[in-house]
C-alpha cells in the first residue's frame, strides 16, 4: 500500500511515477511529500519563527546582524544538502530549519523600523546597525512576492520539472532552495501582519490560516486547479503558521500570547522537531533497503 500523500502531485506537465520495477531507481535529493512532510515544515517553521526572535529580540543582536548570521547559517547548510549524493533527512530539515530562521528576520528588517511599536522595554535601538527599513508589511509582501513569481518564470522557463521527487539537478535544486528561502520570507510577513496589523491576535491568524490550508485540501479534488499551485501556497501558507504559533508561545500574556520565552520555546521545539527529523532518518534507510532488496531481486540472472 502506498504511503498517503498530500498536496504531492506537482508535475505540471502531467508526467506519472513509473510503476516499481518498470525504470531505474532515481538517486533522490528531496523528501516525499506526505502528511508528516507538512507536519515537520509547520515544526520547523515555528521553532525559525522562535529562534530568530531569540538572537534579534531577545539577545538585542538586531535585524541587521542577525540576518546576515543566519543568512550565512542558510548558505552553509545548503552547501552540505547540495553536496549529498542522496536524500538526507537531517541535511533537508536544517536547511528548512535555516530558511525559516534567516526568513524572520530579513522579514523583520525589510518590515520594521525603531518605532516602539516594534520595540519594547523603553529601548531605542536593537543591535548594531540599521533598526530596519521600515517598509511595511504590504510593501515587503510585494516585493517579495515578486521576486517569487520572477524565481518560478525562471523556473519554468529553464524546463526543469517542478515535481519535487524527481529534481536531481544542481540547477533544480538552486531554484527550489532560492523559492524556499523567499516563501518562509513572505510567509513570515505574513503571519507578522494577521498576528500584529489585522486585529486577529495570535490565535484568530492562526485559526485563519488553519483554515484556508483546509480550503486547499479540499480544491485538491478540483480538477481545474493544479496541485503545483496548491502546493506552493500551502508552503506560504504554513509559514505564517508557524509564525503565528511562535508568538503565541513567546509573547506576553497582555498582548495574548502564553510567555513562555524564545529561549524555553526554542529548545522545546528543536528537541521535537530533531526527534521527528531521527524518525524520518529511520523510515528512509527502511525505504531504501527495501528498493535495494526489490531491485536485487528482479534484476535478471546472468
Amino acid at each position: 500500500m502506498e504511503r498517503p500523500e498530500v498536496l504531492t502531485d506537482l508535475d505540471v506537465a502531467g508526467t506519472h511515477r513509473p510503476a516499481a520495477g518498470t525504470a531505474k531507481s532515481v538517486m533522490k535529493k528531496l523528501p516525499e511529500v506526505t502528511l508528516a512532510f507538512w507536519i515537520m515544515k509547520i515544526a520547523a517553521t515555528t521553532l525559525g519563527e522562535t529562534a530568530g526572535d531569540l538572537f534579534a529580540q531577545t539577545l538585542k543582536l538586531g535585524y541587521f546582524l542577525t540576518t546576515i548570521a543566519l543568512f550565512l547559517v542558510f548558505v552553509v547548510t545548503l552547501v552540505v544538502q547540495l553536496g549529498s549524493r542522496r536524500y538526507n533527512p537531517f541535511f533537508y530539515w536544517t536547511v528548512i530549519l535555516s530558511t525559516s530562521m534567516a526568513g524572520t528576520t530579513m522579514s523583520d528588517f525589510m518590515n520594521r523600523d525603531a518605532s516602539a511599536k516594534y520595540l519594547s522595554d523603553g529601548a531605542t535601538s536593537l543591535g548594531w546597525g540599521p533598526q530596519g527599513l521600515g517598509l511595511g508589511y504590504p510593501a515587503g509582501a510585494a516585493i517579495l512576492i515578486s521576486v517569487l513569481l520572477v524565481i518560478f518564470a525562471v523556473w519554468k522557463l529553464s524546463r526543469m520539472t517542478f515535481q519535487i521527487r524527481d529534481i536531481v539537478t544542481f540547477r533544480g535544486e538552486a531554484l527550489f532552495w532560492s523559492a524556499i528561502l523567499v516563501s518562509n520570507t513572505l510567509g513570515t510577513s505574513m503571519g507578522d501582519f494577521l498576528s500584529d496589523s489585522s486585529g486577529l491576535g495570535y490565535a484568530g491568524g492562526a485559526l485563519l490560516v488553519t483554515g484556508a490550508l483546509a480550503v486547499l485540501v479540499a480544491l485538491m479534488k478540483v480538477p481545474v486547479v493544479p496541485n503545483v499551485l496548491l502546493f506552493w501556497i500551502a508552503f506560504v501558507l504554513t509559514r505564517p503558521l508557524g509564525a503565528t504559533a511562535g508568538d503565541f508561545l513567546t509573547k506576553p500574556v497582555a498582548k495574548g500570547g502564553l510567555d513562555l520565552g524564545t529561549a524555553g520555546s526554542s529548545a522545546v521545539l528543536l528537541a521535537i522537531l530533531f526527534g521527528l527529523m531521527a524518525y524520518a532518518q529511520v523510515r528512509e534507510r527502511r525505504t531504501t533497503a527495501s528498493v535495494t532488496e526489490a531491485e536485487a531481486v528482479s534484476r535478471p540472472a546472468r
